[in-house]
């Protein structure tokens, strides 16, 4: 097997994922904030723009309640659960300490009204139910959101509980924290556009208002959540659209609600004003056309196999090469998805990103006489 390169410029038509942070020299590096760790992601790319104390453990408080969604919205979309579905409420939920939304025991309540409780009210009790209704009890529901972690990526991330009280077992960080965030966006949009952003939530006659002051203050800021303990301070992950551009930030353990807002606001502006995201390839768009042997055609066309976005400093993208090694020699037949090559990114001689190539479609073999020829051909390679 033998590697061809070739190289190109960037020319946009096509998208990526940057796992390192790319920095202009002509743009200011991120703010300062009043907080103990933060990140800025960009959602399409998964590129994070601005980081600090980002693998520090931390203490997530509430914001366990994004996975205790997340678990909930697979568990509705797997059909083990329906939104008008009623829930028992234990004694254990009832009785939970710290912020609720007001359940008993008495009154049976809709996996709906617990979703919202959850994540507008960030009701502990409702939280424990919904675990429950999930997984029968919240220790082995502790287990699903330990697997759904690892799943998501999530390397330096434990649970124990379902609400975010303190436990120290119950830890995450700030890079983990945003991934899970994006993972929510991204699997379940109709439910973050449905929940999130609400401003408000009566149950019981009881009305209380969304934590996320950044709801009333940005209008690009469509949701996410908050949390606080003693220990935590005060912390709230959010995401923001303007355009096709979406971020998401988490701030972590800032010494007010206050401080909280405006400094997930700063850490927001900073990625819109300074960065740009666009799509460079579309899943199962051509890349480009490689040499084929023994095949029906000539060539293959290779793609790649999902929206590849690139996320750079604005007025950057132009600097931006990319570079393709196919694997030679190609012959068919090949499967549909089968990997053929690589195609890497790169800006002033630095690696943004690789990507592989893999077919766009399956490859059939030539007839008998094309196979004959090609199998001479080969022979002077």
């Amino acid at each position: 097997m033998r590697y061809l390169k070739c190289s190109f410029p960037l020319v946009f038509a096509f998208p990526l994922i940057f796992a390192s942070i790319v920095q202009a020299a002509d743009i200011p590096p991120p703010p300062t904030l009043a907080v103990k760790a933060f990140v800025l992601r960009d959602f399409n790319s998964n590129q994070i723009m601005a980081q600090h104390a980002e693998d520090e453990r931390v203490e997530p408080a509430s914001l366990s309640k994004l996975m205790t969604a997340y678990l909930a919205f697979k568990a509705l979309k797997n059909g083990h659960l329906q939104l008008a579905q009623t829930l028992p409420v234990s004694t254990k939920a009832w009785k939970t300490e710290g912020s609720k939304m007001f359940i008993e025991p008495n009154m049976p309540v809709t996996v709906d009204e617990l979703l919202h409780g959850t994540i507008v009210q960030s009701g502990n009790d409702s939280s424990i139910a919904l675990a429950e209704g999930v997984a029968g009890s919240e220790e082995v529901f502790a287990e699903l959101m330990n697997k759904e972690a690892a799943r998501l990526g999530m390397t330096h991330t434990h649970f124990v509980n379902s609400t975010g009280l303190p436990d120290s077992n119950h830890y995450t960080t700030a890079a983990d924290l945003s991934l899970l965030a994006s993972a929510l966006v991204h699997d379940f949009p109709a439910e973050y556009q449905r929940f999130y952003a609400l401003k408000s939530y009566t149950y019981n006659k009881i009305t209380q208002a969304n934590r996320n002051r950044l709801l009333w203050l940005d209008p690009y800021v469509d949701g996410m959540k908050t949390g606080h303990t003693e220990t935590a301070g005060f912390c709230l992950i959010s995401s923001a659209k303007r355009g096709d551009t979406r971020l998401i930030s988490v701030v972590l353990g800032a010494p007010s609600e206050t401080v909280r807002a405006t400094e997930s606001q700063k850490l927001l502006n900073y990625g819109f004003q300074f960065y740009e995201s666009r799509l460079v390839y579309k899943r199962g768009q051509t890349v480009n056309k490689l040499k084929l042997w023994k095949g029906h055609d000539d060539m293959l066309a290779a793609s790649v196999a999902d929206d590849l976005y690139l996320t750079l400093p604005k007025g950057e993208y132009a600097k931006v090469k990319a570079s393709i090694t196919s694997k030679q020699p190609l012959i068919a037949p090949l499967s549909a998805g089968q990997e053929v090559g690589t195609i890497q990114f790169t800006l002033d001689g630095k690696v943004l990103e690789q990507r592989k190539l893999i077919t766009a479609k399956a490859v059939e073999v030539a007839g008998i006489f094309g196979r004959m020829l090609d199998s001479i051909k080969l022979l002077f390679q």
